[in-house]
């Protein structure tokens, strides 16, 4: 069984540097870079082999480092977050200290609040959110386990993070906009 501290301590090592980790999230397994880093982005990007335009999500590790990283956190997602079943990624309003080639043209960022342990720690000891991705090429299926990942994604990345994916249901995230003036919208289920 790998040791949970030394993969936490070789993936922040690697986020630090500016690289990109393939790493079990609270959903599915991701690839991931420090969402305020905009070469690492763009690094992700090229290797799924994804538009620009179409956006990430980012993690964060608790409502305290969302703060941080939304101008203004409607009252409705504190809500929504308190009594959702799964993982939940919101859509805010104007995100401050992130890359900008990780905010929409539309001034908004899809943030979740991760449940997973293994995340939390990861973001927590980074002391920065990270972006989260699934781990294909743009267009190809999501992969529920490491045999299913693409060699081109495997050595794309500077490090795969050595842990069981902990999840039961291996599914992304649902997707809920809150608008300004903080109307919800159901993206994706």
């Amino acid at each position: 069984m790998p040791d949970q501290y030394i993969e936490l301590e070789k993936a922040v090592t690697t986020l630090k540097k500016g690289g990109i980790i393939l790493y079990p999230t609270d959903t599915i397994l991701g690839i991931g870079c420090d969402a305020t880093n905009a070469e690492a982005i763009d690094k992700i990007y090229a290797l799924k082999k994804r538009e620009e335009s179409k956006s990430m999500i980012c993690l964060v590790s608790d409502f305290k480092m969302l703060q941080q990283y939304v101008e203004e956190v409607p009252e409705v997602a504190y809500d929504i977050l308190k009594y959702a079943t799964k993982a939940t990624t919101i859509i805010y309003d104007r995100p401050l200290r992130v890359a900008e080639n990780v905010i929409a043209k539309d001034n908004t960022l899809g943030i979740r609040v991760v449940r997973d342990p293994f995340c939390s720690k990861l973001i927590r000891k980074l002391k920065r959110p990270i972006i989260s991705t699934s781990a294909n090429i743009s267009g190809a299926p999501s992969p529920k386990n490491l045999k299913e990942i693409s060699n081109a994604i495997l050595e794309g990345v500077d490090y795969v993070v050595n842990l069981p994916l902990q999840n039961k249901g291996v599914k992304p995230s649902s997707i809920i906009k809150i608008g300004g003036d903080s109307t919800v919208k159901i993206i994706r289920k």
